[in-house]
């Protein structure tokens, strides 16, 4: 469990991610192993991959989060908002992504579960952890001090605490840049169409060697890798992303020192987005395009060779 070093507040998260990583991961590899994935219907989402383990850390968040905070808003990718507690106000609004690249995680390859809580008083996210289920760096993670800034760090599986910041970005032709391509038709295809960009990412470095890569890119998780320099890039321009795969891992970019933008070039705000009960509905809905970088001069390159997409 996490050693009294971190803020209290991100503390109490990260072990409550902890928690739900170390129950979950024997039931994933057992399904990985035994070729039941426990696969269900989708009602909510039904383009999207949904098995009983997903249900299940749905519901155990929700358990370990009443131990927590005595009220909150939770919001989460397998259910509809529900306010917990006596509070029919509560300042905290928590989104949860349960498990998410489940299609994965049921063969044991990657899966990763996002927390974010948003606090209403002050208009913006004040804790965020980002946990990797199957591999040694397991929490990523962004939380408010006392003093009002934000602080970046990971947590390995060993117990390693560090803080991050975000290193410079290369220039395009030495980058590494993710995205979700995943989906054939609906997300490869759209990515394989960007001949402009790719072409750039193709160029020599100075002394002739070809650099520039390609990666798949997931959810938060992706936002987290920029942010710790492991990438150089996460784009999103096929369809966006929703607020429960954009909106945790964006809030560790930053507390990095990182930036996400929209395809326009404009940052993308982390503040009011939940202020309301009408705004906490209406996240659930909202999708995002952008480019994550952890500086703004690789950002500005990428949309000089994107090109619009045909809807």
């Amino acid at each position: 469990m996490i050693e009294p070093v971190l803020p209290q507040l991100a503390r109490q998260v990260a072990t409550v991610v902890q928690t739900v990583i170390a129950e979950v991961r024997p039931r994933l590899i057992d399904a990985a192993l035994s070729g039941h994935q426990g696969e269900q219907k989708n009602d909510r989402h039904e383009d999207n991959f949904l098995s009983k383990h997903d249900v299940w850390m749905h519901q155990r968040y929700r358990e370990l989060l009443q131990e927590v905070f005595p009220s909150f808003w939770y919001t989460s990718e397998e259910g509809d908002p529900e306010l917990i507690g006596e509070s029919k106000d509560p300042d905290l609004v928590v989104l949860v992504d349960p498990l998410d690249t489940s299609e994965l995680a049921v063969r044991a390859i990657h899966g990763y579960t996002h927390i974010v809580i948003y606090s209403r008083a002050v208009s913006r996210p004040v804790v965020a952890v980002v946990g990797d289920i199957f591999h040694e760096i397991q929490l990523y993670g962004a939380v408010r001090t006392e003093e009002g800034s934000d602080q970046a760090f990971v947590v390995t599986a060993g117990g390693l605490q560090k803080t991050i910041e975000a290193p410079k970005s290369p220039r395009l032709n030495q980058a590494l840049i993710t995205n979700y391509l995943m989906r054939p038709v609906e997300r490869f295809t759209p990515l394989a169409s960007q001949t402009a960009l790719l072409e750039a990412l193709d160029q020599p470095s100075d002394d002739g060697r070809k650099r520039g890569r390609i990666g798949v890119g997931f959810g938060s998780i992706s936002l987290c890798h920029v942010a710790t320099g492991q990438t150089d890039a996460m784009l999103e321009f096929a369809k966006g992303f929703a607020t429960w795969d954009l909106y945790p891992g964006h809030y560790i970019l930053e507390a990095a020192g990182g930036v996400v933008v929209d395809l326009d070039g404009r940052p993308i705000a982390l503040d009011g987005r939940f202020d309301t009960s009408e705004k906490v509905t209406a996240a659930m809905t909202t999708r995002q395009e952008f480019v994550a970088t952890a500086s703004p001069d690789l950002a500005r390159e990428i949309l000089e060779y994107l090109q619009p997409t045909q809807d």
